[in-house]
């Protein structure tokens, strides 16, 4: 049960942390994004083996998870020290807020746009053969009779019979 709910808090702790460049860049850091992924990594891995943390590896668990959460802590702390008072008072702003948030649907709006284009690429007709081929006959003189045929596979026949060295 413990597993599960840390497994559960790290996900979300973990996709926050991937977000926070997008929603606070004051606060964000570059390599922010693989953190939050290896804590995501880390919910995922408590969730397939919560059956196999039962007793002290729990307790391991419990332990590592409150150690993490205290560090995080004080990151965010010294990341928050380190904003000017300014930055700070805009953090706390509501037009800020809905500015990040227009941001991030623009870019999810983006995103589903593009992706939408590459999955209709794949699919229907493409527009160059929209008129469709038109049937062509051939010509009458250009046909080759199948006498005339094995009379020129036999006269090549020949030719490389004679030309082949003894």
């Amino acid at each position: 049960m413990f597993g599960t709910i840390i497994a559960d808090l790290s996900i979300c702790l973990g996709l926050c942390i991937i977000l926070l460049p997008l929603v606070i860049t004051e606060l964000s850091r570059p390599r922010d994004g693989i953190w939050g992924a290896i804590v995501v990594i880390l919910g995922l891995v408590l969730i397939t083996n919560n059956e196999r943390l039962i007793g002290s590896p729990m307790l391991g668990v419990v332990l590592v998870a409150l150690l993490i959460l205290r560090l995080g802590w004080e990151v965010a702390q010294s990341r928050w020290q380190q904003l000017s008072e300014v930055e700070q008072l805009r953090i706390g702003s509501m037009e800020r807020w809905i500015t990040s948030v227009r941001e991030i649907f623009a870019v999810l709006q983006s995103l589903f746009s593009s992706s939408w284009k590459f999955v209709e690429s794949f699919s229907g007709k493409s527009q160059l053969n929209a008129k469709g081929k038109k049937w062509v006959r051939p010509d009458e003189s250009l046909k080759i009779s199948s006498k005339s045929q094995s009379h020129t596979e036999r006269s090549i026949q020949e030719t490389d019979s004679k030309n082949a060295p003894l």
